[in-house]
């Protein structure tokens, strides 16, 4: 048997679909013991949420098969499950999701952090920001994506991405990153918000990010380093996700007070939707390193809760066997679109054990509220 190196993803996987793939058996327990972190029981500092767009356990599991290193998802120890369904579907879609999350409101799918006649409610990103925290954005996608928007921004149907970026640009976010060049500086109403954020305070770059760079606690900072989506994983998007979450994390962790930021691997829901192994599985091992970043960073502060979700599964994904041969599997989808399935919640730091169980996923919103005593 053998394992696929990273090294060789972009290759080995894009033919996924079409030759089934001999795979290494998962970790054992003994590894998983051995990378289990204890739990420090505080109330936290600091809260770091994950979502991996589009991820249910089959998805999960590929980090298992498919990687030259364990999969840090087996370093969690409290681990939940999460009821998706939106205010006007069974099946949501990733605005009224991330809305669940960032505002603790089931709404209709398509809705950007409003209720269901539209009105703008409160994020905790936001609600954070007012009381002092310093806060970040990170995404594959554009910036103004579904996901990422709901934090920040305030619109009717997530297809406004112009609205959308005004609302970054006008918002108390202190640092972000993705994709989405194209709505500041390219846009029907000619207005440059690239100047507009510079006048807000934001240091913009639209060429580079890396986790070393110099940053100056007086400026924010914003980068937007694509047109529309960054470019796929397995296609020379290189660390992105890993340098922007660490960058982040060092630079919003030098606020007194604390800090929220939400992380979103974007694209393993575009690879779901593509029926796309290849794609869906790169997607997968770059969230899952830049995954390891931050929970080696909440191991070394011990006072920052790391949560890590889903707003749904994408493609209704399976590892299957290959004709029977239960020394192969060959992945397979069942659908183009999302599905209903229930998706985990991984939770590590301050509080975590109060995710583990069955409950909606608005109880993300509540479940961080009541930790900060808020």
């Amino acid at each position: 048997m053998f394992k696929i190196s990273f090294r060789f993803l972009g290759i080995a996987l894009l033919t996924m679909m079409y030759a089934c793939t001999s795979t290494n058996q998962p970790s054992t327990t003994q590894n998983i013991e051995e990378k289990s972190i204890d739990i420090p029981q505080s109330k936290p500092k600091n809260i770091i949420l994950l979502i991996a767009d589009g991820t249910g356990l089959s998805q999960i599991s590929s980090t298992l098969y498919y990687s030259d290193r364990s999969s840090n998802y087996e370093r969690f120890k409290h681990i939940g499950l999460i009821k998706t369904s939106s205010a006007s579907d069974l099946i949501t879609d990733s605005a009224a999701g991330a809305t669940s999350f960032a505002s603790g409101i089931k709404t209709y799918n398509g809705a950007i952090g409003v209720t269901t006649d539209t009105i703008a409610v409160p994020t905790i990103l936001e609600e954070l920001s007012d009381i002092g925290y310093a806060t970040g954005v990170v995404a594959t996608s554009t910036i103004t994506h579904a996901t990422p928007a709901s934090f920040y921004s305030h619109v009717k149907y997530r297809r406004m991405e112009e609205e959308i970026a005004v609302d970054l640009t006008n918002s108390t976010v202190d640092f972000f990153a993705g994709g989405g060049l194209n709505f500041f500086n390219k846009r029907s109403d000619k207005r440059d918000l690239l100047k507009e954020l510079s006048s807000n305070g934001f240091e913009v770059s639209t060429s580079t990010i890396t986790p070393t760079m110099a940053i100056d606690l007086s400026k924010k900072y914003g980068f937007l380093l694509a047109p529309e989506g960054m470019p796929k994983a397995i296609e020379g998007r290189g660390s992105f996700l890993e340098d922007a979450t660490v960058l982040g994390l060092n630079y919003l962790s030098k606020d007194s007070d604390g800090f929220f930021i939400m992380v979103e691997g974007s694209q393993i829901d575009w690879g779901g939707h593509a029926n796309d192994a290849g794609y869906l599985i790169g997607e997968m091992l770059d969230f899952d390193r830049a995954l390891g970043k931050v929970l080696d960073f909440a191991e070394e502060t011990k006072n920052t809760l790391v949560i890590v979700t889903a707003d749904h599964e994408t493609g209704g994904f399976t590892l299957s066997s290959d004709e029977g041969n239960y020394n192969k599997i060959k992945p397979t989808f069942s659908t183009g679109g999302h599905s209903g399935t229930m998706v985990p919640v991984f939770a590590y730091g301050p509080g975590s054990e109060n995710f583990i169980g069955i409950y909606e996923n608005t109880a993300i919103y509540h479940k961080i509220k009541e930790l900060l005593n808020l």
